[in-house]
């Protein structure tokens, strides 16, 4: 069970059997028939990018009556399985981007993947093409140096002492002013790829040469510039989903989380802290998003969007801005579990022009529960086949999805658990039971 087995090959373009021609009406964002049932004129959306974050939010435009084409550097990607139509291409190749856009004619593109050659989201966004949020903040949200320098230097939020440098001297020399121990990353890249955690000055070098291996330019012949910044006394993290819509900006509880080299394996919502703490983000997440909303409106785009605010609470109860996902947050699948409207649901909303108020990131769950996910990480190499499924899945207060992604090389994120507890630790243990009880085999 959790074996794909669909039809998707390694051709270039994938369509929905009796799909037809569908004829293309444009309209500008503010006066767009968005959501309109299928016919002649649905709203036109193209994924860049056809994960499992992707799919959850096709499977809630496709409810709203939109036509959806998800793209990705592979066939059988998870939102390429239930999409109207797929097509397989390298997004980081401008000229083939273009050639995509011409052929596809979207009214909205989705970016889900960060490997995207930005100057055509631009281009698409001049030509009334609505990009999500938008092209200038994906474009800042893709390169740290531009994001912190918005947060902390334009908006006044809260950081982490940085510098940032263009070669090993001067990497040297911002690792002396920030102090040891400190942080190395490139200021492009995501999922603590090329990332450093340097205790005295003898690690300058493997860091630098780590981040550029890491980075996402790899390859491609230039040298990338990294960020590095003290280690902060870190307690925990928060996110704090943020939603952009017609309505205005709102707040989601804020979600705890657990992570392993950079990547996501547990979270839990709300997350359990003080009302101090829990007002504080919100107030930082807020303005983050404001703040870049405001760069997408003053280029004539709109905004609207989830986003994914990560922050750092330190010891002293103190709370610094990390990062920004312009897009749905990996620890945000515990919204599939603890709000009545998901992360992704909300997305999907937002995009189409439809109004997000606080009744609508409200929780579902019982007063005092708590909602958790679980990755389900696979190692291996081959595809991947889920069984004891329904051992997992005896108790009535969890779920499971699983992600069909094709095949596994390494390690991969392919599934992951949901479960509603009394508590924090009720929910997390219930959610890694879900994940414990599964048989995986790779072969």
């Amino acid at each position: 069970m959790g074996r794909y087995n669909g039809p998707m090959s390694t051709t270039e373009s994938t369509s929905a059997p009796n799909a037809g021609a569908v004829e293309r009406h444009s309209f500008p964002a503010s006066d767009r028939p968005l959501g309109t049932p299928l016919g002649k004129s649905p709203t036109r959306v193209l994924f860049l990018g056809a994960g499992e974050l992707g799919k959850e939010v096709t499977i809630e435009l496709m409810r709203l009556g939109a036509w959806v084409c998800a793209a990705d550097s592979y066939a059988g990607a998870p939102a390429q399985q239930v999409a109207h139509e797929a097509r397989v291409l390298d997004m980081a190749d401008a000229e083939a981007l273009k050639a995509l856009f011409d052929d596809v004619q979207p009214d909205i593109v989705v970016p889900e993947v960060e490997a995207i050659a930005t100057s055509v989201l631009a281009d698409a966004a001049a030509q009334g093409i609505q990009v999500v949020p938008s092209a200038e903040i994906a474009a800042i949200c893709m390169d740290r140096e531009r994001l912190r320098v918005l947060a902390h230097e334009d908006l006044g939020l809260p950081t982490t002492p940085y510098r940032f440098a263009g070669s090993l001297d001067e990497l040297r020399a911002g690792a002396r002013e920030v102090g040891y121990p400190c942080v190395v990353k490139p200021v492009m890249s995501s999922s603590g790829h090329g990332q450093s955690v340097v205790r005295d000055p003898s690690g300058i070098d493997a860091a630098w040469t780590e981040a550029q291996e890491g980075r996402r330019a790899a390859g491609e012949g230039d040298v990338s510039r990294v960020i590095v910044e003290a280690l902060a006394p870190l307690d925990y993290e928060l996110t704090v989903l943020t939603v952009s819509s017609s309505d205005g900006i709102v707040t989601c509880a804020p979600i705890g989380q657990r992570q392993e080299s950079g990547d996501y394996r547990e979270s839990w919502q709300p997350a359990a802290a003080t009302g101090g703490v829990l007002e504080e983000a919100g107030r930082i997440a807020r303005a983050a998003v404001e703040g870049l909303v405001a760069r997408a409106r003053a280029a004539g785009e709109t905004g609207w969007g989830v986003f994914g605010v990560e922050l750092f609470v330190l010891t002293d109860g103190s709370i610094l801005f990390n990062e920004v996902s312009p897009r749905p947050h990996d620890t945000g699948m515990v919204t599939m579990a603890s709000q009545r409207f998901s992360e992704f649901a909300l997305h999907a909303r937002a995009i189409l022009g439809l109004p997000i108020t606080p009744g609508h990131v409200a929780l579902s769950i019982p007063e005092g529960a708590v909602a958790a996910s679980h990755a389900i990480v696979v190692a291996g190499d081959g595809e991947a086949e889920f069984t004891n499924v329904a051992q997992a899945l005896t108790d009535p207060n969890a779920d499971l999805r699983i992600f069909a992604k094709p095949e596994v090389h390494g390690h991969r994120r392919m599934a992951v658990a949901l479960a509603v507890g009394s508590s924090e630790s009720d929910a997390r243990a219930r959610a890694a039971h879900v994940a414990d009880a599964l048989t995986i085999t790779v072969r």
